[in-house]
């Protein structure tokens, strides 16, 4: 019951209770917060507390950030909970072993995020915290408010008490595993008939496709898409299958840091997180979000450089939010393509959005795609279209990609055309990848 008034008191906080009058004073009371944070944050974490040595809490901005890595390598005394990076790995690889996702230590819940670059790291959440992430989620995420009913489904690799402690008043929960067989998932999405489905986009897709072809004839409120890269062939064939936008939660180990709005326009959640942007292109306005989370004292993140690349929008959106909107989550600085420069062999930049853009111009018959680029002179484009493979759709990708390498005067990498195969589960859907490392 305690837990429950949290959630309605956090709840009612984000959807009614804050308030700015403009950006400034946004700005001014996210200040206020962050440095009174950041005080504790020095008296509880032994890390924090060297790291930051006597720079003031004023002076925050000019702390060293901080990346995965590095939060792993420490975590020990990273957190203020006490619990050992080896107690943490035990309880949650045991968990995700038995697929039985109860594990607390301390009354600390604890997680494994999903390590789509091969490195896993460990979130840990009080109670207290997870009360206040799910009265922000439900918030911000339920199209109508707490006390209408509504059945969620939840696919994911993993589930969590995190995730578990939507289940509020009068709202069922149901997590779907990824790991299970497809035709499991979909018959159990029958016969529960949910309101509300939040999934990866390849997830997304699947179920779209099921629809499609008479597998599933159930019909959500409301779509959100988590976890991946929301691509735009897969956006246009959801819509159009579903008849409703798909939404989407920007959420990760280091925070629930984004969620759309009406208009379906993504909005970094402000009155939770701070993010600074380090840019990696002002003039497209895209950047790397550095993230700190004002509310999170068990495992503090303070300038925690995400390896996101987010653009944010250039104009305002209707909805008229002070909180900063964001045209498209792009993917990952891993997933930047770098070539030669076809005259002086330096390495030219190739942000995942072009070559996206590329794969969508060489024909509207293309339904599924991956890019993967395994070295700098070698480019694997796997696809599938309506009506199977083709030959001349071949030759519509190396034109579009001829002229995207000409525009950057690049040495054209040797294309290697693969049939597109892909089932949602333990590994996230990544369109445009590179595997090789710099």
């Amino acid at each position: 019951m305690r837990q429950l008034t949290r959630t309605l008191q956090y709840y009612i906080l984000t959807r009614w209770g804050r308030r700015w009058k403009d950006r400034a004073a946004l700005e001014q009371w996210q200040e206020r917060r962050i440095r009174r944070h950041v005080e504790r944050i020095r008296r509880l974490s032994p890390f924090y507390r060297d790291l930051w040595a006597d720079m003031p809490a004023e002076e925050w901005r000019r702390f060293p950030a901080i990346e995965k890595q590095l939060m792993m390598d420490y975590f020990d005394t990273l957190n203020t909970a006490g619990i050992t990076k080896d107690m943490a790995f035990a309880e949650a690889y045991e968990a995700e072993n038995s697929r039985h996702f109860k594990p607390t230590l301390h009354g600390i819940t604890v997680g494994l995020s999903s390590g789509t670059s091969g490195n896993r790291g460990i979130f840990l959440v009080s109670e207290q915290e997870q009360a206040a992430w799910t009265g922000a989620v439900l918030a911000k995420l339920l199209p109508g408010g707490l006390w209408q009913r509504a059945k969620i489904a939840f696919f994911l690799r993993a589930n969590s008490n995190l995730y578990e402690s939507v289940r509020q008043g009068r709202l069922q929960f149901q997590y779907f595993d990824l790991l299970e067989p497809v035709p499991q998932l979909i018959a159990r999405l029958e016969r529960y008939s949910p309101d509300i489905w939040i999934a990866p986009p390849s997830m997304l897709r699947m179920l779209a496709e099921a629809r499609l072809s008479g597998g599933l004839t159930v019909q959500p409120r409301r779509l959100i898409s988590v976890a991946e890269v929301l691509d735009p062939l897969d956006r246009e064939h959801i819509e159009r299958t579903f008849g409703q936008t798909v939404h989407q939660a920007y959420q990760c180990t280091e925070g629930f840091l984004g969620c759309t709005c009406k208009y379906g326009m993504l909005h970094l959640n402000e009155d939770i997180v701070h993010i600074e942007k380090e840019y990696l292109d002002r003039e497209s306005g895209r950047f790397v979000p550095v993230v700190t989370d004002f509310s999170r004292s068990v495992q503090p993140i303070i300038r925690y450089r995400l390896n996101d690349i987010l653009t944010e929008s250039a104009a305002p959106c209707p909805c008229g939010s002070l909180f900063t909107a964001i045209e498209r989550i792009e993917g990952r600085c891993d997933d930047i393509l770098y070539l030669p420069h076809s005259e002086n062999g330096q390495l030219v930049t190739l942000f995942p959005d072009f070559v996206t853009r590329a794969v969508l111009a060489a024909s509207p018959e293309i339904e599924h795609y991956r890019v993967i680029q395994r070295s700098p002179l070698d480019l694997e484009i796997s696809y599938r279209t309506r009506r199977g493979s083709a030959k001349d759709i071949e030759s519509l990708l190396a034109g579009e990609f001829s002229r995207l390498f000409t525009r950057f005067s690049c040495i054209p990498p040797q294309l290697q055309f693969t049939d597109y195969s892909f089932t949602p589960g333990a590994v996230k859907l990544r369109r445009v990848e590179r595997s090789w490392k710099l």
